[in-house]
C-alpha cells in the first residue's frame, strides 16, 4: 500500500499536480536507542500485535507465497541492506561533528524570532560550560 501511494504521489508531482500529503502509520519494532528497554513501556502482546503487521515480514511472507526462490532473494537483499547501512555509517562518521548552534540553521525557511532567541540562549549557555578542571570549553570537550 505504501509503495502504491508514494508512486501515485510521485506521478502527481512529476505531472505538475503539486505535493501530496502521505500519512504513513507504523511502529518502531526495536529499541529507540541502545540504552532503551521497550519492555518498560510496552507489553509482549503489543509487540506481537505489531510484528504481525510489520511490512518487511509481510512482504517476505508474500514473496514466499509466490513460488520465487525466497532464500536467494532474501540473502541478496540482506547483503545489499548491510552494505548500504555500512556506507551510510561511514559517510555520516566522515561528516565531522557539527557545531551546536548549527541545529538552529534549518528550523525554518526564513528567520524566526523564537528560534533566534533559542539560538542566543544556547550560544550563551555553551560559553558558560566548564570542564572538570574549571576551564571554559565554549561548549566543546
Amino acid at each position: 500500500a505504501t509503495y502504491a501511494v508514494t508512486r501515485q504521489a510521485l506521478e502527481r508531482a512529476r505531472s505538475g499536480g503539486g505535493p501530496t500529503f502521505v500519512e504513513a502509520f507504523t511502529y518502531r519494532m526495536g529499541a529507540h536507542t541502545t540504552s532503551d528497554h521497550p519492555t518498560r513501556y510496552r507489553t509482549s502482546a503489543q509487540e506481537e500485535h505489531w510484528r504481525r503487521r510489520d511490512p518487511i515480514e509481510r512482504l517476505r511472507a508474500h514473496l514466499d507465497g509466490t513460488g520465487e526462490p525466497p532464500e536467494v532473494f532474501q540473502a541478496q537483499l540482506a547483503s545489499e541492506a548491510d552494505a548500504f547501512g555500512e556506507h551510510l555509517r561511514t559517510t555520516v562518521r566522515a561528516m565531522g561533528r557539527p557545531s551546536g548552534p548549527s541545529m538552529f540553521e534549518h528550523a525554518y525557511a526564513t528567520p524566526h524570532a523564537v528560534v533566534d532567541a533559542e539560538r542566543a540562549w544556547f550560544e550563551q549557555y555553551e560559553q558558560s560550560v566548564v570542564d572538570h578542571e574549571g576551564h571554559q570549553t565554549g561548549g566543546h570537550r
